[in-house]
């Protein structure tokens, strides 16, 4: 096995875990659900089947990664955040070819109890602050914070707070990594020369 697996934790046969992942107490993993390298699972965490989890995730402790939940590389999920894959669940109706699609682009955070409503796209290195709830698309680069989540800033790659406005243009570098960051309407992009 080239992952650890702790003792109290279920590996379901058929589940790919890519090497150097850890799955740590009571965590439960489908046999469909497909995780890449360097993955940390944490305390009671449940990955269903129709998951796919890139490299280097960390889910931090009791997370639900549910069907149909897509995270690229580098996704960080806080503690006791939420995924949900059914828009309007009841307990008496089945809804499984009804499931949504989520979908967690490269770098982005999803802060302790925020709740991502199925459905939607967070783009590359949001930052969805903790306690959000989100219920539509969210930009690349952007900061989301409240109930529902509303967008009041833009994040870095390396996690800080950049100076630009909500819109317009302008540049900002951050002062850790030298990185350039464009405004230009209500989009941020990263300048690589």
């Amino acid at each position: 096995m080239s992952f650890y697996k702790h003792e109290t934790s279920i590996v379901d046969d058929g589940a790919q875990i890519g090497e150097g992942s850890r799955v740590w107490h009571w965590a439960h993993v489908c046999s469909g659900a497909k995780i890449g390298r360097g993955v940390s699972l944490g305390q009671n965490v449940f990955v269903g089947n129709k998951v796919l989890i890139g490299n280097n995730v960390k889910i931090q402790n009791n997370v639900s990664v549910y069907d149909n939940v897509i995270l690229e590389d580098g996704v960080f999920c806080g503690p006791s955040m939420v995924f949900t894959n059914v828009y309007n669940p009841r307990s008496f109706i089945e809804r499984k070819n009804e499931y949504l699609t989520t979908t967690v682009r490269k770098g982005s955070t999803l802060g302790a109890n925020c709740t991502i409503v199925c459905g939607v796209e967070i783009g590359e290195y949001a930052l969805v602050g903790a306690g959000a709830v989100v219920n539509k698309s969210v930009k690349a680069f952007a900061l989301m914070v409240g109930v529902p989540a509303k967008q009041i800033g833009w994040m870095s790659r390396y996690g800080e707070q950049i100076d630009l406005p909500l819109s317009g243009s302008g540049i900002a570098i951050c002062e850790h990594t030298g990185e350039k960051y464009v405004l230009n309407g209500d989009k941020v992009s990263l300048f690589l020369e």
